[in-house]
Formats: C-alpha cells, sequence, structure tokens
C-alpha cells in the first residue's frame, strides 16, 4: 500500500515524498481512510508505530481539500486592527481552533507541532501551535492571536487559557487524546473530561492509547459516539529489533560501576538512562559529566527552555547520554538512540516498553539494559509477563554480582521450574573500557526549576 493509495491531497503527498516516507505504516494504513471518512477512532498501537501521522494526516487532508477562503478568516490581530481603522476600541477575540490535540508531556506535544509542521509545509495558511506549561504567557498570547487551525496542548496549560477566555471551542471539528493512558496515569482525567465538555458534541474524535483497557476503555466510550476499535499491537507486542537482558546489581556503587563500564562500550551512539527520580537524573548527569562523558539531564523541573535545548543538543549529536525521569518515555523520537539504560525500573510494567521503545527507531537495532537489585526480580517478572518475553540475565566478567537472587526473584522463573537458575547467561562481549567519545561538551543546562505539577 502507498500514500497515494490512501486518498491524500497532493500537497501532502508531497510532502512526505519530501521528508522520505514511502509507505504507511499498519496504523496509519488503518486510521487514516476511516478518519479521512469521518469515523471516530479508539486505536490501540505500540510507540513508535506512527500514530502522528495516523491521526494528523487525514486533518490535513480535510483542510487542504477545502477552498482556502472558507478557511481564511480574520484572526483576532486582524479584526483588532480593523477595529482600530474604524476608530473603535478592540474587542478581544479568543482564539477558534479547528483541531485539538491532547498530550500528556510538553515533549510530545511539540513533537507532534513540528510533524504538524512537516506534513503540512506545503500547504496555504493552516497554522499549527503548542499550547503548554513552561512557555511563557506572552509567547503563547502571540501563538493565539495568529488563530491557528489546529491546537497542541497540555491538559493543564490548556485549562488556564480556556478559564480566561482566551480559547473558544465553538467550531472544533477534531479532537484528538494522544497516549491517553499516559494522561490518566498523570492524573489528568478530570481536566480531559472538562476540556470534552467544552467541545461541540458534533465534533470527530480520536482516542490513540496503547491499550483500550480498563479507565481508558471507559472514557474512550464515553466520548466516542460509534467509534472505530482499531488494534495494532497492544503493550505486549514483540520488541524483535530491541535486545533486551537484565544485569543484576548487589547495591548502588556496583549499579553505579556498571553503568559506568556499560556505557563505555563502543557502539553505542547515544543513550538515554531512565531513572525514577529528578534528584537522580541530576546527580547521575553530573557523575557523567565528570567521568568524561557528554551527559546532560531531562525532567518535569527543568524550564521548558533549559529542556528544549537539551533535546536539540541530543538530536544534533552533541550529547551522547541523556539522563531522564519517564517524562522522555514518551514522544522523544531520535534514531541515533542505540541503547536504553533502565537504571531504575519503572513504575508501572506499560511504561517499560515505552521506555525501550526509545531506542530501535526506523527499522534500527536497538539494546536495553536494566539493571535491577535482587529483590527487584518481582518486577521483572511483571514486565515479562505484559510483553510475554522472557528477559535474559547478563553477566560481565569482573562486574558479577556477590549476592545470589532467589529462584523467585529471576526473570523467566516458573513455580514447579525446579532450577536453581534460569540458565546460563548469555556471555554478551563488551568493547574494552577506554575514553568515552565526547561530542561538543554539552553539560545539559538546568537554568532554574519550577515545579511542573498538574498543570502540563
Amino acid at each position: 500500500m502507498t500514500f497515494e493509495s490512501l486518498g491524500l491531497h497532493p500537497q501532502i503527498l508531497k510532502a512526505l515524498t519530501d521528508a522520505g516516507y514511502t509507505q504507511p505504516t499498519p496504523v496509519q494504513q488503518e486510521a487514516v481512510p476511516a478518519a479521512i471518512a469521518g469515523r471516530d477512532l479508539m486505536v490501540s498501537s505500540q510507540t513508535g508505530s506512527g500514530k502522528t501521522a495516523a491521526f494528523m494526516l487525514p486533518a490535513l487532508n480535510k483542510f487542504a481539500n477545502e477552498p482556502f477562503e472558507a478557511r481564511a478568516g480574520k484572526t483576532p490581530n486582524q479584526q483588532a486592527q480593523a477595529a482600530r481603522s474604524r476608530g473603535e476600541r478592540p474587542r478581544f477575540m479568543p482564539a477558534q481552533p479547528r483541531m485539538l490535540v491532547l498530550t500528556p508531556t510538553r515533549e510530545l506535544a511539540l513533537q507532534v507541532t513540528t510533524a504538524t509542521d512537516k506534513y503540512g509545509i506545503h500547504m496555504r495558511r493552516v497554522k499549527a501551535a503548542s499550547i503548554l506549561g513552561g512557555m511563557p504567557y506572552p509567547k503563547q498570547m502571540q501563538l493565539l492571536a495568529r488563530n491557528p487551525e489546529i491546537l497542541v496542548a497540555t491538559p493543564g496549560r490548556l485549562i488556564d487559557h480556556m478559564e480566561s477566555g482566551k480559547i473558544d471551542f465553538s467550531k472544533l471539528e477534531i479532537l484528538v487524546l494522544d497516549e491517553a493512558d499516559r494522561m490518566l496515569d498523570m492524573g489528568f482525567i478530570d481536566d480531559i473530561e472538562l476540556i470534552v465538555s467544552r467541545t461541540p458534541a458534533t465534533r470527530q474524535t480520536l482516542l490513540f492509547s496503547a491499550t483500550l483497557d480498563g479507565m481508558v476503555g471507559n472514557i474512550a466510550r464515553r466520548i466516542t459516539t460509534d467509534p472505530l476499535r482499531i488494534q495494532i499491537a497492544g503493550a505486549s507486542a514483540r520488541h524483535e529489533n530491541i535486545e533486551q537482558c537484565v544485569h543484576f546489581v548487589d547495591d548502588l556503587l556496583h549499579k553505579n560501576r556498571l553503568l559506568d563500564h556499560l556505557l563505555r562500550d563502543t557502539a553505542i551512539e547515544q543513550a538515554v538512562v531512565f531513572t525514577a527520580t529528578k534528584r537522580d537524573a541530576d546527580n547521575i548527569a553530573d557523575r557523567l559529566n565528570i567521568a568524561g562523558f557528554a551527559a546532560a539531564a531531562l525532567h518535569g523541573d527543568m524550564h521548558q527552555g533549559a529542556r528544549n535545548r537539551t533535546l536539540d543538543a541530543l538530536r544534533r549529536g552533541q550529547l551522547r547520554v541523556l539522563v531522564a525521569t519517564d517524562v522522555a518515555a514518551r514522544g522523544i523520537d531520535v534514531p541515533g538512540i542505540t541503547h536504553v539504560f533502565n537504571y531504575d525500573l519503572p513504575k508501572f510494567a506499560e511504561d517499560y516498553v515505552h521506555r525501550i521503545g526509545r531506542t530501535g527507531r526506523a527499522g534500527r537495532n536497538g539494546m536495553a539494559i536494566s539493571l535491577v537489585n535482587h529483590a527487584e526480580g518481582v518486577h521483572v517478572k511483571r514486565i515479562e509477563r505484559l510483553t510475554k518475553q522472557t528477559i535474559p540475565v547478563d553477566v560481565i566478567a569482573g562486574y558479577e554480582p556477590k549476592k545470589t537472587a532467589s529462584p523467585r526473584s529471576r526473570p523467566g522463573w516458573k513455580p514447579g521450574d525446579g532450577r536453581s537458575k534460569p540458565g546460563k547467561p548469555g556471555q554478551r562481549t563488551f568493547a574494552k573500557p577506554g575514553a568515552p567519545r565526547k561530542e561538543g561538551g554539552h553539560r545539559g543546562q538546568r537554568d532554574g526549576r519550577s515545579a511542573e505539577g498538574r498543570r502540563g
């Protein structure tokens, strides 16, 4: 199947060709024609499956097929100028977007906006804007004054503008909930329901999530009308191109020594190290910089400008190691990331799938390594049950754990197994430790912090 067969406008097809897109992914093959036909959608697909294009291409196609005059209304700025020319006092006019995309994190919102600009680069005057926490209000007011057709937002900051009368959803035609499961995990359910209540009942609703079970399924059924359910791959989908392994560690010192050794593997182009806390992200990034790595931290207490600069440095190859909390588990698409390290296992097994999905992008191979304390084997088993995969245990000569995990805490163990070991550890060979590659000496900018909280 080709993008031409999906019935997309020539301007969009040209943009896709320019971007190097040749064939639609499975989720795009099913979602794009249905969305073009006006159907509400409930879509479950794994990270990296092309969901952004699956909901954005149909919307852009709708706008591209309309006469320009039909969507070229005056912006709030133009209306104010017209009022002044008539000698009248300008009346504030709220932005009236036609499409709203809700995302759980700032990084994902910016990625969606960037992708939208790429897909619509040849379209006349279709504007997309991001409204999110950490961005200065004057800048957001400038964006809203342009009256963008497409608004991409985190729930908290969006509600701030709704309540102050800066945004009016009376003309909204398309509502998208991207990574709906993550938004619910972050406690945004009340915010989502408030936002949905302010949109027209005639809207088209597209919900994308890693899973459609439980609370996600309940809210999806409430906000959609006769939806088409598309399930390409759930959280249990196998990452065939990502090699996974577990290293057991005795204590924090052992974990830090092992991480330092593993990061010196010359096969690593770029790596993401996931931690459980913001403090650990900062501390580990600082320690790695002292050790000679080009590393930086990324977490929710950083100002948006610092987060953007860190991600830009990662994309430009100036950073070799990004140390991040789960704020980076979704919405970061950097093809150069070859390795993911779980310094701490995630709280939810589903987040493991999203974390390791940061590598192995665009058909490349990747490596996911988890550093696990002996008492955390139960969390590994939960991940194995979710993914329906056994994660092998690996040991590196000179870094062997001195303690021994009980069989019940080891990955792959089953009741009645009778084995004292899950099998012979894989003897994967690493390159000899050496000075890590320095790329730009970027230490990451943390130019101040403010609590991110629930307000996006």
